[in-house]
């Protein structure tokens, strides 16, 4: 019998280096980061161009992700800002050779 094992994705999004932060959560990273570069959800992501993923975490079960982005959402700017450079200092997108141009 095989165990299908789940992931969740916290993830944050920028428009640029030290820009506009967005905090989300997806089942599907990939799939949302397409979304999110083609601009096809209206909201706040779209209406400031944050398209550039600088950070994510992996987690097994969604209350766990959840948990830590409504965590995340009360953190100082600076915090998050810490967190993402401790990984990515140049806050290069992780995502930028994901899909074809």
């Amino acid at each position: 019998m095989y165990k299908i094992i789940h992931q969740y994705y916290l993830y944050i999004l920028t428009n640029k280096k030290n820009g506009t932060l967005y905090i989300g959560v997806s089942n599907d990273l990939e799939r949302r980061m397409f979304e999110h570069k083609n601009k096809l959800i209206d909201g706040f992501t779209k209406r400031y161009g944050l398209d550039k993923l600088i950070y994510f975490e992996t987690y097994q079960y969604i209350n766990d992700a959840i948990k830590r982005e409504k965590n995340m959402k009360k953190w100082k700017r600076q915090w998050k800002i810490d967190l993402i450079i401790k990984d990515n200092p140049n806050w290069n997108d992780l995502s930028s050779n994901w899909f074809k141009k």
